[in-house]
């Protein structure tokens, strides 16, 4: 499929996908969002795939947030579609069974940060800026932030951060552990595609339920996440894959995964 507001690039079972709106700092409208839905379905049926790295255009953005202009226009109904709107794609990338690496490259506010924090992690230019200045315009965030970030960081560092609408640098948003990784703006997009790279080089199979059972567990008791990570750990028992990563292990060889 042909998108209008992304590119994406394939490079060796690793997706660049970036956001290429740079006249709107990349802004969150209702077409755009309509294109990730899209774009991530795909990406989580195509085999070949095995990790997704998420960028915006330009120097200054990675997603400065949702688009205003179209938000202005909107009734309490139309308002809640929207944020219903968002919350899928945020929920498709944080439940698709392929990682999601966030390279935020400038500022990645209110619907940008929330995209930021729906996926696997998030590495950072120096120049980043993060912030839910959304209680500033007179609403909250919309795209699952409030519930993504305090189960991030904490309850407290998520009410200080979106009860100010404060904006915040790379250096606290990564003291704060929102962020992984911080590194110069000509770095970031190399980090970010080296640990895309050791990760496809892994197991497809292990990294997607070892994916699947950190988000699932995060909605069970302890007890329960550990009942679940073992029957997903006797799952893998039963592929090719863990006979070929077991096996390569023994025989001191390189394994050659298939995904099977």
């Amino acid at each position: 499929m042909e998108y209008k507001n992304l590119l994406l690039e394939n490079r060796d079972g690793i997706s660049l996908l970036t956001i290429n709106s740079p006249r709107t700092m990349n802004a969150l409208n209702s077409e755009v969002l309509g294109e990730l839905e899209c774009a991530f379905y795909e990406l989580n049926l195509d085999e070949s795939v095995k990790v997704v790295v998420l960028t915006g255009a330009g120097e200054k953005a990675f997603v400065a947030g949702a688009d205003i202009k179209e938000m202005s226009q909107m009734n309490s109904f139309q308002a809640l579609q929207f944020a219903q709107k968002g919350q899928r794609v945020m929920l498709l990338i944080n439940r698709m069974r392929k990682p999601v690496i966030a390279a935020v490259n400038g500022y990645a506010l209110g619907g940008g940060l929330e995209l930021a924090l729906a996926c696997d992690f998030i590495y950072a230019s120096e120049k980043a800026k993060l912030g839910f200045p959304e209680v500033g315009l007179g609403v909250i965030p919309g795209f699952g932030g409030t519930q993504n970030l305090s189960r991030l960081i904490g309850a407290n560092k998520a009410n200080e951060l979106i009860f100010s609408g404060r904006i915040i640098n790379a250096a606290k948003g990564l003291a704060w552990g929102i962020l992984n990784e911080v590194f110069t703006p000509e770095e970031l997009l190399a980090k970010a595609m080296e640990t895309a790279k050791e990760i496809a080089g892994k197991g497809a199979l292990g990294v997607a339920f070892a994916k699947d059972a950190i988000v699932s567990g995060l909605s069970m008791s302890k007890n329960d996440g550990f009942r679940y990570e073992a029957s997903q750990f006797g799952v893998l028992f039963a592929t090719e894959d863990q006979r070929e990563g077991m096996g390569a292990f023994m025989e001191k060889r390189a394994a050659s995964f298939q995904g099977k």
